[in-house]
């Protein structure tokens, strides 16, 4: 089957455009990867094996996504957008203000029939086995407020998605709680627990706390936007402030320094398991075509990683697969 190119905002992120570029550079040299820059016309010829599409404008960061998105049509994550709902591309990446994203694809594309809202999808990779596939963490951020009914969408999308992602022949999902029994919880938890329960397309295995995030009980744990996005940002800080106690510790003296030498080889796999970019970023769930949201802070590997992850789930016919599922 051929896959259409990938459009990448070339404009999107803190590091934009080089970094952006050298990401593309890598994913067309090193990986065969057929991509489309979506940007001002000066980066036409910045890689020569790859397409371009002109975009005049760029959404920065701090703007309002929903706002910019309508009035800046001719922006790089508009254009982007819209290559995908043209069929000009079969997906799109950016790292660029991650509202815009969100709003643009899900203006642009349309949401998928029947899905009441879209989602993200991140991965959270497990510290104790990194042979392990990822759990899926869904809602990442998009819904703030959310309905049962939605997080019972939202378990069935991202279940699809790890199937396709990770090869798995069934997804186990859990609710994310402040206990594990089944009465524990708010109004939104109780009410979407039995709807899990009930419905018999969803392996639902119970409720999981805060702690269970990266043991790996589960292949997919599903919450509402808001508590998802606490969660996501509290597990990055955490593992940040470790890794800063960890090598501001070793090589205070020449004992750290001689036990350095002989841990760092062992926790490099980890740090780089741990590192959001090897991850490809993150997967909007629900909107008619593929959309990965790359962190704002990302380098040229997170770049490259999540440009492969676009094509590897519009060859296993993601937005198919979602739609089939809801």
């Amino acid at each position: 089957m051929t896959i259409l190119p990938v459009a990448l905002d070339i404009m999107g992120g803190d590091k934009a455009p080089s970094e952006i570029l050298a990401g593309a550079k890598i994913a067309v040299e090193d990986r065969n990867l057929n991509i489309v820059l979506v940007g001002p016309q000066e980066h036409r010829d910045a890689l020569g094996r790859a397409g371009f599409l002109p975009a005049s404008e760029v959404i920065a960061m701090d703007e309002d996504p929903t706002k910019s998105v309508r009035t800046k049509r001719d922006s790089s994550i508009v254009v982007a957008a819209e290559a995908v709902r043209d069929k000009k591309v079969s997906a799109m990446v950016s790292a660029g203000n991650t509202g815009a994203v969100m709003a643009s694809a899900l203006l642009k594309m349309g949401r998928l029939p029947n899905v009441a809202r879209p989602c993200i999808a991140t991965p959270l990779v497990i510290p104790k086995d990194l042979k392990k596939n990822p759990t899926i963490m869904v809602d990442a951020g998009a819904n703030v407020e959310c309905q049962p009914a939605w997080l019972l969408q939202f378990a069935k999308m991202a279940a699809t998605y790890a199937k396709l992602r990770y090869g798995l022949s069934s997804a186990k999902v859990a609710l994310l709680s402040n206990g594990e029994e089944n009465s524990k919880g708010n109004p939104l938890t109780k009410e979407t627990h039995q709807l899990l329960r009930e419905d018999k397309d969803v392996e639902f295995i119970g409720n999981v706390e805060g702690r269970d995030l990266l043991l790996g009980k589960a292949d997919v744990i599903v919450t509402d936007g808001f508590t998802g996005n606490i969660a996501l940002k509290s597990l990055e800080g955490a593992l940040s402030v470790f890794m800063d106690i960890l090598f501001g510790v070793i090589g205070t003296d020449e004992s750290t320094k001689e036990a350095g030498n002989i841990l760092i080889p062992h926790l490099i796999p980890y740090a780089e398991a741990l590192d959001p970019e090897s991850t490809g970023g993150a997967m909007l769930l629900g909107v008619d075509g593929i959309c990965v949201i790359s962190h704002g802070s990302s380098s040229s590997k997170a770049i490259v990683n999540a440009l492969q992850l676009a094509h590897d789930m519009a060859a296993a016919d993601l937005v198919g697969g979602l739609a089939s599922a809801v």
